[in-house]
């Protein structure tokens, strides 16, 4: 018998010799299905060591002078191009008008031919064989008593209908159908301009904006600021013998960039990722006859981070927002995402005013005056979520739900046959007593 140890007394594995052991039928059967259970909850631990969800978290967005996307989508079937406008502003001062970068505006055939795209050779009202391009070189177009715009061809001059149209924009005068220009007649701009106008207009593309408070809308005719009050000129809009109105289907309008569809569809059961991410304002349909009429959208931003689970915290430099690419502003190399959530409520009426009474809300008044159009206010949130790509469990918690399954299958089925052997035991001493 070997020497006892200094630790024989600690030990709480006291062992049986082997001929004090007795194998029985019912404990083989209760150790296979023990071991069975025990493969089938190991491996459901596994799957959820492996298994990634999303951790949302709620902090203050602490970004300074960041810039956003806005994607937008947008059918006017009734509103020729050439009378669509896109402008934007917001409450830092900062104001575009007419945006034409990173925007195209899609000439659409009437509604009554089946509203397709017109041929792409056709989408310019002012064709290059028609500009002053084949003119005398010293020829020196007038603008009308209109300062010449700083993108005119030559310098100080107006040699073409659309830089009289700009040098009478900048100079806040309504311009019209150009009757009596030169240039205009000499292009045919009001014959075109009619030509056009049972067309529709497909507005699609991004803008970058400051982060901040801003709104931007689609109006009819060229817009102007006026001291502190923006025009547009609405001439050619009122003087139209179509009747044009802002009925408007939104494809798509989102702010920032969109998550991409393998991530969606791989947090598509156990995630509320793309509940958030869907943009409430696909796929809505405004319908009007009305050409007074003002559609509004009053939307509230939320910025929303995506975090994949390689992502590493390197910083960002908001600087840079700048020198990206339009289009692209939000997406990092390293697969996280800056976007933003949103939600609207939406209002409409008649520039003429009056009450709802046709609705049935009476009581409900409206203010008279103001510009037919289509307007987008954003507010920005001051909270931003952050969705993080996390494991279910660590490691470390695989490991220690791997040995309670062990253990405590193990020690139910050793409960589970100590019962069955006992059972048996007491019913063979019954039987032989009554024999």
């Amino acid at each position: 018998m070997p020497a006892k140890s200094r630790f024989t007394r600690l030990d709480a594995f006291t062992k049986t010799v082997e001929d004090a052991r007795i194998r029985t039928t019912s404990g083989g059967i209760v150790t296979i299905v023990s071991l069975i259970v025990v493969l089938y909850l190991a491996w459901g631990e596994w799957s959820d060591y492996r298994r990634i969800v999303i951790h949302p978290e709620l902090i203050v967005d602490k970004g300074r002078g960041e810039r956003m996307e806005i994607h937008m989508n947008i059918t006017f079937p009734k509103l020729p191009c050439e009378l669509l406008t896109l402008d934007v502003m917001d409450v830092s001062g900062e104001q575009q008008h007419g945006v034409l970068h990173g925007v195209k505006k899609v000439r659409l055939q009437p509604a009554s031919q089946g509203g397709g795209v017109i041929d792409v050779t056709a989408l310019s009202l002012h064709g290059k064989d028609e500009t002053a391009l084949h003119l005398d070189p010293d020829y020196c177009g007038p603008c009308y008593g209109a300062p010449a715009p700083g993108n005119a061809i030559k310098s100080g001059c107006c040699n073409t209908c659309d830089e009289v149209r700009e040098a009478y924009a900048q100079a806040s005068w309504a311009f019209g159908r150009g009757d009596g220009v030169e240039q205009c007649l000499r292009e045919h701009y009001s014959e075109k301009l009619d030509e056009q106008r049972h067309e529709g207009c497909r507005i699609e593309g991004a803008i970058r904006v400051n982060k901040v408070i801003g709104n931007f809308h689609f109006a009819p005719g060229r817009s102007f600021s006026n001291g502190n009050m923006h025009v547009h000129d609405l001439k050619n809009y009122w003087d139209s013998p179509v009747r044009h109105s802002f009925e408007h289907e939104i494809h798509q309008l989102r702010f920032g960039p969109q998550l991409p569809e393998d991530v969606t569809r791989k947090h598509a059961k156990n995630s509320p990722w793309t509940n958030h991410h869907i943009n409430p304002l696909d796929e809505v349909k405004q319908i009007t006859d009305d050409p007074n009429f003002n559609f509004m959208y009053f939307v509230k931003v939320v910025p929303t981070a995506y975090l994949p689970l390689s992502w590493k915290s390197s910083g960002y430099n908001q600087g840079a927002d700048d020198e990206v690419w339009l289009g692209t502003l939000g997406n990092a190399v390293d697969g996280s995402m800056e976007t933003h959530q949103y939600s609207v409520t939406s209002h409409k009426r008649s520039l003429a005013g009056g009450d709802d009474a046709a609705e049935g809300h009476q009581e409900r008044m409206h203010a008279r005056g103001g510009i037919p159009g289509v307007f987008f206010s954003y507010d920005i949130s001051p909270m931003k979520v952050i969705n993080r790509e996390e494991r279910a469990k660590t490691f470390t918690g695989f490991l220690t739900g791997l040995c309670a399954v062990i253990g405590g299958t193990l020690t139910v089925a050793a409960a589970v046959d100590r019962g069955v052997y006992e059972g048996a035991t007491r019913l063979r001493k019954l039987q032989s007593k009554n024999l």
